[in-house]
């Protein structure tokens, strides 16, 4: 058993994107565990936008990372050493915790997480932790989507969007992805169902969502900002309803960001609009995760995992959510899986 963990250290604000200096690598002695503790290796790390905001001076929805801290992130790993009596060495466990590759715990930021036949360690944490009830929460409870919707999603080929056009052709949707490039425009198309496709790289958004929808939006499901958040608003129905999941082309801005400049929209067409965190429906996990894993086992939910290897090399893959360089869910494999 390793004697000493590495952490990653928030050390600098970053002025815009994330660099060299923004967070730094230590190794410390692991502690000996107290009555009630437990040792955490870590097997895989989640990498989420959000990662971002809780790096800024914003006003949020949790406490953010202060400088000094540990870089925070949802990690699954698992227990080799014990000192509690609900936890027990070679369990799985998964939570909240820090970019580290041993972490000590007490079962506050983590929970057991069993084996789920027939789902492998990585599918089952890079789905079921973060990205799919993400999707889940926002499309049918947010977004109130139904058959015969035509349901638009932005992002759509990243870890919540290639999801979210699944979940709504499920329950009957008509649905339209947006994403950058020939290559993941395709994929959309052959592989994960996506009715249409827009590639913003190289069309007009808003010429092209007019020709596919020429009667309007039903729901917008939108993980961008900017100007995709614009081109949705212009072409929503009446009473259409726009999910704020992410504004990911927002969160390495260095000044104020405009916008948007539809929101005449809200009026015109009495959209309903609403942001949403998924930590704020923990309690609905096992429910939510029950149902994306039956999904998951009968083959009607495609994915990909972008999976880099390495806790050092945990910043480096961080800055592929922002440049649009990864390929589906981006993760971190710390270390082996367990035997």
């Amino acid at each position: 058993m390793s004697k000493s963990a590495r952490h990653w250290y928030f050390n600098q604000r970053p002025k815009g994107d994330i660099d060299d200096q923004t967070l730094v690598l230590r190794e410390e002695p692991v502690p000996e565990l107290k009555d009630g503790e437990f040792l955490v290796r870590s097997v895989y790390m989640s990498l989420d936008a959000t990662n971002r905001v809780w790096l800024s001076d914003w006003d949020i929805y949790m406490d953010p990372v202060r400088i000094g801290d540990r870089m925070r992130g949802f990690v699954i790993g698992e227990i080799v050493q014990s000192r509690h009596p609900d936890f027990r060495e070679g369990d799985l466990a998964a939570g909240l915790s820090s970019w580290s590759d041993y972490i000590v715990d007490n079962g506050t930021a983590f929970q057991k997480m069993p084996p789920i036949p027939g789902l492998k360690l990585a599918d089952a944490f890079g789905i079921l932790t973060v990205a799919g009830p993400t999707a889940l929460v926002g499309l049918m409870d947010v977004g109130q989507a139904k058959a015969g919707d035509t349901v638009v999603v932005t992002a759509a080929a990243g870890a919540v969007g290639m999801l979210v056009g699944q979940i709504a052709k499920i329950h009957g949707c008509r649905t339209i992805g947006i994403a950058g490039g020939a290559e993941k425009c395709g994929w959309l198309k052959s592989d994960l169902g996506y009715d249409e496709v827009v590639d913003y790289k190289n069309e007009n958004v808003v010429e092209r969502l007019r020709q596919l929808a020429p009667d309007g939006v039903d729901v917008h499901f939108e993980n961008v900002g900017g100007e995709v958040l614009d081109a949705g608003l212009t072409v929503m129905k009446d009473f259409g309803r726009v999910v704020i999941c992410g504004l990911i082309s927002t969160y390495n801005a260095s000044g104020p960001v405009p916008g948007p400049y539809m929101f005449r929209n809200v009026i015109m067409r009495r959209l309903t609009i609403q942001g949403f965190v998924i930590l704020d429906y923990m309690e609905r996990y096992p429910e939510l995760q029950l149902k994306l894993a039956g999904w998951m086992q009968e083959g009607r939910l495609k994915y990909r995992l972008h999976v880099v290897d390495g806790l050092e090399n945990a910043v480096g893959a961080l800055k592929l959510l922002y440049s649009g360089g990864n390929q589906g869910k981006l993760m971190v494999k710390i270390g082996a899986e367990p035997g």
